[in-house]
Formats: C-alpha cells, sequence, structure tokens
C-alpha cells in the first residue's frame, strides 16, 4: 500500500451519516414524562423526532455523525479534508454544511431541495450525573446513496473514509462501492471504520467481500473486529482480517492498540485514563491516525497519534476535539 503523491486537492474524503447532535440538560423526571429511556440510544421515527425536538429547551447543535467527527479532527490538524453526505435544505440541513465548512471541510454536496426526508438528528438528553440518553433519527442521511458520490471528488482525495454505520441499506452499499473504486483508479487509498458489531451481524458477508476486494486498510475496535469472523480468538481474528486487507487496525481501550500491516504485527501500549466522556474515542483515534498516514509516518507512529487525539477527546465532554491536538502531537515527540 502506497500513498499516492500529495497533490490531490483532498488530502482525506469521508463518507457517512450527517447527523445534527441536539443536546439539551434535562433532570430524570422529564424523561420519564417523556417516556426516555435513561443512558442509551435509540433510533426513533419522525413523529417521535419532532416531538423530542420541540420539547428540547435551551438546545445546543452541532455537526455530528462518525465520520464527520473524524474528519473535524483531522481538520484541525491542517489537513485537507471533504465530507460526502446528505441533509435536506432545512434549517438543520444548512446548519449542518455550514458547521462542516467552519470547521474546515468541504460539505461537498448541497443540501437536497424538496428531499424526501428531513435532515437527520440525534436528540441528546444530557441528565445531572452525566448519562447522555440519545434518540437518534436517521431522515434523510440513511437514503445517501451512488448518485451522491461525485467521481471527481473521490478522484481528489488521496484517502478516502468510509463508514460502517451507512451499510445498513443497498444504495449505501453502492455508494461505498463507487467512491472507494474511483479514488484507487486514480491512486489513492480507501479504507472504513467498522463502526458497530451488530452491523457487521446484519451484513457479514457483504461487510468481508467489501473489506478483501475494495479496502486498502480497516479501522474498529476489539470487537468489531472480532465480529468479522468469529474465531473468539482476537489474534486469530486479526491474522484472517490481515490475510485479505493489507492493513487493519484495533483498537483495543486501555490495552492499546494492534496494527497488522502487510502481516506484520505491532503492538501500541496506552496509559490508562478514566474518561469524563467517552464519545467520540473511537472517531478521534481515526482522525490522529489517518493525520499520521496522510504524512507518512510509520505504523507506530500513526497509532500512537491516534491514542494522543482519543485521549484528548475523552477528557471533555463532546466528540469533537477542543485543544490544540497538533501541540500535544508535538509535546509527545510524534511531529
Amino acid at each position: 500500500m502506497t500513498l499516492p503523491h500529495p497533490t490531490k486537492k483532498y488530502q482525506v474524503v469521508g463518507i457517512g451519516n450527517a447527523i445534527v447532535d441536539v443536546l439539551s440538560r434535562s433532570d430524570d423526571s422529564f424523561l420519564d414524562h417523556m417516556g426516555i429511556e435513561k443512558g442509551i440510544m435509540q433510533l426513533v421515527e419522525r413523529d417521535r423526532a419532532e416531538q423530542l425536538y420541540g420539547a428540547m429547551e435551551n438546545r445546543v447543535q452541532a455537526p455530528g455523525g462518525s465520520v464527520a467527527n473524524t474528519l473535524a479532527g483531522i481538520g484541525k490538524l491542517g489537513l485537507r479534508t471533504g465530507f460526502v453526505g446528505r441533509v435536506r435544505d432545512d434549517a438543520l440541513g444548512r446548519f449542518y454544511a455550514e458547521g462542516m465548512e467552519r470547521d474546515g471541510t468541504d460539505f461537498v454536496n448541497p443540501p437536497v431541495v424538496g428531499g424526501e426526508l428531513p435532515t437527520s438528528r440525534s436528540m441528546i438528553f444530557v441528565s445531572p450525573d452525566g448519562e447522555r440518553s440519545m434518540n437518534t433519527y436517521l431522515g434523510i442521511s440513511a437514503e445517501l446513496g451512488p448518485e451522491d458520490v461525485s467521481e471527481d471528488v473521490a478522484a481528489q482525495a488521496e484517502i478516502v473514509f468510509l463508514e460502517g454505520y451507512l451499510f445498513d441499506k443497498p444504495k449505501g452499499k453502492d455508494a461505498f462501492t463507487r467512491m472507494a473504486r474511483k479514488c484507487r483508479a486514480a491512486g489513492g487509498i480507501a479504507g472504513i471504520a467498522i463502526s458497530d458489531p451488530f452491523c457487521v451481524e446484519r451484513h457479514r458477508d457483504d461487510f468481508l467481500r467489501l473489506i478483501a476486494n475494495e479496502m486498502d486498510y480497516v479501522i474498529g475496535n476489539e470487537a468489531e473486529i472480532r465480529s468479522l469472523y468469529q474465531d473468539d480468538h482476537l489474534d486469530k481474528d486479526l491474522k484472517r482480517v490481515a490475510a485479505v486487507c493489507p492493513l487493519v487496525v484495533c483498537t483495543r481501550s486501555g490495552d492499546g492498540v494492534s496494527v497488522m500491516k502487510d502481516g506484520q504485527r505491532i503492538d501500541v501500549p496506552v496509559t490508562k485514563v478514566v474518561p469524563i466522556d467517552a464519545t467520540g474515542a473511537g472517531d478521534q483515534f481515526a482522525a490522529g491516525f489517518l493525520y499520521g498516514l496522510a504524512t507518512g509516518a510509520d505504523m507506530e507512529t500513526c497509532a500512537r497519534m491516534g491514542t494522543v487525539a482519543a485521549s484528548e477527546v475523552i477528557a471533555h465532554m463532546g466528540p469533537r476535539p477542543e485543544a490544540d491536538v497538533k501541540a500535544l502531537l508535538r509535546r509527545e515527540g510524534l511531529i
């Protein structure tokens, strides 16, 4: 796997769910009154989403979504980034597109005029004890398909990063394949964040086919990597994924990071810390790792960059970096 000459418009382009995170503080009695199950994420339908959105007081809104969070981290590190997502031309959709642009990432598809569904949103109710109760309406984002993938954008990407959550619909799979093939045909590399072991359970054969035939790298946590081949033994699972994909990156929480590149394994330890909010840890690990990959760092350095970015984000509320991660990388002697 060789990175292309860095003359393309984008160093990293991501494709994933464009979800507006809407946060509001609420006590347990409010959650009970609204029938919200505390501390979990659940999908909701459109009517329920509108009811909950209307009930939120002092709303704080931010562009969200797994790969979008990763791109925000990469953009803060100074790379040229683009995002392929689908929002409606409504207030939330315009807010999302403008927010991504403001954070330094090109939102390459304009909001859809007269879109069939509203912009996706996750209503997050934060309790006094810090618990986050998430109610996610997938909306128009989940309708992303190959027609949303500009071949010019894909060809102008050195690295493409795909979000496993979008794999639930055939059109999402088709969008992935189109993006990956055009990027690779133009000399770039393509990879995927597995996102969720349950997503693998639903689409194991298609996931494995995509990784084996279209991907240059795959990033996942231990549960996600183990879900691919189900050997119930991480070492075996890593070797099997590495047999079909040149680069496999497995985050193992406090046990560090395992990287398999061209069949060779590297284990990078981490310092265990108690997170204030673990939201976004995987997204920001990917940001640090891909920053290293895009700038030509070796695998150990890439992994260490990922752990620095993840450590920053779990030290505060929210899924995106607040500190200067580049300064943290300098302090660790990584750049």
